[in-house]
Order: C-alpha cells, then structure tokens, then sequence
C-alpha cells in the first residue's frame, strides 16, 4: 500500500468540529499516512477556541503544524509530493482566492500547488445559503480539478452524538480523499 502525504487546511469558518473529527479519525488511519501537515488560519484558532472551548488542536503530536505565512513548509511546493488536501472546514473567502489563484497564505499556496499538480483537492465548505460569487467559485475550483463537499451531514445512519453527526461528513471526506476506513454505508450490514 502507497502510504498518503496529506495537507490538512482549518479557516476561519464555523464548523471546527469538522476539523477535530478529521484529526481523531487519520490518528486512527496512520498505518495509511506517510505524513500530515497541518495549517490553521488565526481565524480558526479562534473559531476552535469558541466553538469547542478548548485548545486541543495544539494536542495532536502526530501531525507538523505550519504557521499560515511559512512558504518553506513542504508542501508549499509540487517537489514534496503530498498527493491530497483537505480544507475543513472551508470558509468561502478561501475558497475565492483559490478560485482566482491568489496565493496569499500557506492554504492558498498549497492549494495551487495541489490543483497545478492534479492531485486531490477536497474542499469541505461550511455556509448557507451561498450566493452566486459562491457557486461560480465552486464552479471554478471543480472545473480546476477540486472537488467540493459540503459539510451536510447524513442522517440514516441514525448519529447521536454531535461527533457523530460530524462524522458523517468526514467519513465521506475520507473515503473522497482514497483511505480504506470502516463507516456506515447504506444498505450494507
């Protein structure tokens, strides 16, 4: 088994629990993981802080964070070969600068660097209702080789908790991004 380079990216948008969800869920994936860089936007930091009321990102040892602003970071360059990204979730600001090619952070440079190397892009957007700048930028992104998930859970696999709620959108995330995982698929026992 080829073993994965992953980027994961966390803006500024509600939905951090997304985030922590994905972070506990690769941690259980590692013997498919050759590495994981992360990068959060200060924004995120904020969001996590607010929504979560902890800091925890800070507690996950096995990934190398990056500052936003660090262009030396691996994967700030096709030469590394990290072969899949994840925004999660993905605030549309973000999204439109990958849209339009603006590199003005470490999430938009690794995203370009992603697109322009035909690797995986997985962007989890986080918003309703998304205007028509939105959908074009979704549009661009798809058309760019990215593929847009929305955070919209699925309920038939009858999730009580909101870890597993928010599970069901990083279960569909994962096996988007290529990793061999147990979830729940419909109509299967």
């Amino acid at each position: 088994m080829i073993k994965k380079k992953v980027v994961v990216a966390v803006t500024g948008a509600s939905g951090s629990i997304y985030a922590k969800v994905l972070f506990d869920q690769l941690l259980e994936l590692k013997d498919q993981i050759e590495a994981v860089g992360v990068v959060m936007s200060d924004n995120a930091k904020e969001v996590w802080q607010f929504e979560l009321d902890n800091e925890d990102y800070n507690h996950y040892q096995d990934y190398t964070f990056y500052n936003k602003n660090d262009f030396n970071a691996p994967f700030a360059s096709g030469s590394a070969k990290y072969d899949t990204m994840i925004i999660i979730p993905c605030s549309m600001g973000t999204l439109g600068r990958i849209a339009h090619g603006i590199s003005n952070d470490l999430i938009s440079r690794a995203a370009d660097v992603i697109l322009k190397e035909r690797r995986k892009l997985l962007a989890v957007v986080r918003d309703t209702p998304f205007s028509l700048i939105h959908i074009n930028n979704m549009k661009t992104v798809t058309e760019a080789g990215g593929i847009i998930c929305p955070a919209n859970p699925s309920f038939y696999s009858l999730p009580k908790t909101i870890e597993e709620v928010a599970g069901t959108v990083v279960s569909r995330v994962l096996d988007l991004a290529g990793f061999e995982q147990e979830s729940y698929r419909w109509q299967e026992k």
